[in-house]
């Protein structure tokens, strides 16, 4: 990984921690109740949805060259069967998440991964590195905490256990080819930080309707 990026990205999400964030220290902690499980899977499920689109675009921004390539691999990464968002949905169905309207954080995280795609290339791999760089840290509490606290079948546990295979590969790839653009600090940190706070909003509001 490129150093100064890094060392950006570090001070972007020096407060943004995600797995510091209380719903997922609860989460971690088995003080969650099934029926969040259920509202955070339907609303995480958005998510998921978008984020194959994502990738696709952001592909066809970027030029031949090994930042296309990284960008790529990580959309094969999604789609490839069994399909992440087919995974997620072993998750989903194991806690009974229905189709829920989009909450209003959701709507607003969504949002602001199409700013950054907007924005730039540099921009759109910025945000995506903000949530990818904590990823795989995530992605293994969530799976220990399915398994040690709720019941979780393997197969519902599944998407988050590849996630925490994955996901340090797809932040490597995704810093190098961010990297390769040779891009502005300020624009990097401008969208990992939109991306970062986003998410952020998005577990409070997991808080603030609690049941």
């Amino acid at each position: 990984m490129n150093a100064q990026l890094q060392e950006t990205i570090d001070t972007v999400l020096i407060d943004r921690q995600l797995l510091a964030h209380p719903f997922y220290r609860r989460w971690e902690n088995g003080e969650l109740t099934i029926g969040e499980l259920t509202k955070y899977a339907e609303q995480y499920r958005f998510f998921e949805t978008m984020l194959p689109t994502f990738l696709l675009s952001l592909s066809e921004q970027l030029p031949e060259g090994p930042a296309r390539d990284a960008v790529v691999d990580n959309y094969r990464d999604e789609v490839s069967s069994p399909s992440h968002l087919e995974l997620f949905g072993r998750f989903a169905d194991f806690y009974n998440a229905g189709d829920a309207p989009i909450s209003p954080a959701m709507q607003t995280l969504v949002a602001s991964y199409a700013d950054v795609l907007r924005r730039s290339p540099v921009s759109a791999l910025a945000g995506l590195l903000a949530y990818e760089y904590q990823g795989a840290a995530i992605a293994d509490s969530k799976a220990n905490g399915l398994i040690k606290h709720f019941d979780a079948s393997s197969d519902a546990v599944t998407f988050w256990t590849v996630h925490g295979t994955i996901e340090e590969d797809h932040a490597a790839w995704t810093m190098d080819a961010l990297a390769s653009l040779e891009p502005d600090e300020g624009e990097v940190n401008e969208a990992a930080r939109l991306v970062s706070e986003a998410w952020w909003a998005f577990l409070d509001e997991r808080e603030l309707l609690a049941v």
